[in-house]
């Protein structure tokens, strides 16, 4: 069982749901990469999503993409990425970190050399946003092959046929992306989310996130009611932009801990 799928089962003997934020690595500097991780963990993650900066973020609005070009701008490479994860596990071996990111990087090391490195760094799954399922049978079974996740989207827009490719490829969880456009776009639907999800569910056997459009604990605390987990990325760069860098990791930690209560009193509610 990997640490990700421990984590769900966990979660859900508890009647909790999990809360997946999303930092990028070397945003605001990659000495504050480590430090705002285990930020997230006291904050209440249970996953975390990892970026990997990259020039050309296509899928990503223009929040993330600045937090893309500030990490770049200090020339943090995916080695370095890699090497923030190992730093992390030094102190803390249990909370899955999930790569989230590009082909091009993967591609420039090799695939094979990406997926071992990233295991010997202490990585559990990995999210390549250009990685089509009808085109990534490798990726999936190299990963495989090295005990870590390959974790897929599927969009609104999603066809039966790519569900069910996907419900194939998938460990971990699946993230659904809640609305069309690119991340940090406009306000999400609940109603269209919720009726959704049980589609995704039937076509396949990994939980569900739900990410894009989640800008604040209300949303957060609905969407939990729906789904599996709950990924929030853009709203948390906004917060890393915003604070004086003395300031980061306590504002970040302010923000995520607001969404944990609101979504665990909200799937309270709904159970009770």
């Amino acid at each position: 069982m990997s640490k990700i799928q421990a984590v769900f089962e966990r979660l859900q003997a508890r009647g909790r749901k999990a809360l997946i934020p999303f930092i990028t690595a070397g945003d605001p500097t990659p000495e504050l990469t480590v430090p705002l991780l285990h930020t997230l963990v006291q904050a209440g993650a249970d996953i975390i999503e990892l970026g990997v900066p990259f020039s050309d973020p296509m899928a990503d609005g223009p929040t993330i993409q600045r937090a893309s070009e500030r990490a770049l701008a200090k020339g943090v490479s995916l080695r370095h990425v890699l090497g923030m994860v190992a730093n992390f596990r030094a102190d803390d071996n249990e909370t899955p970190i999930v790569l989230m990111g590009y082909a091009n990087p993967i591609e420039s090391m090799g695939l094979e050399a990406f997926a071992a490195a990233s295991f010997d760094a202490g990585v559990d799954g990995v999210l390549v946003v250009d990685y089509p399922p009808e085109e990534a049978v490798e990726f999936a079974q190299t990963l495989h092959r090295h005990a870590l996740d390959p974790i897929f989207l599927l969009a609104p827009t999603s066809s039966e046929a790519r569900m069910t490719q996907v419900g194939a490829l998938a460990s971990g969880y699946i993230y659904y992306v809640s609305l069309k456009g690119v991340t940090g776009s406009a306000a999400l639907d609940v109603a269209a989310v919720a009726a959704r999800i049980p589609e995704i569910r039937a076509r396949t056997g990994v939980p569900v996130g739900v990410g894009f459009g989640i800008r604040d604990a209300a949303t957060a605390a609905a969407v939990a009611e729906l789904a599996d987990a709950v990924v929030i990325g853009s709203r948390i760069i906004e917060e890393i932009e915003q604070s004086p860098p003395d300031k980061v990791c306590a504002n970040v930690g302010t923000l995520v801990d607001a969404i944990r209560r609101a979504m665990d009193a909200a799937v309270s509610r709904g159970q009770a």
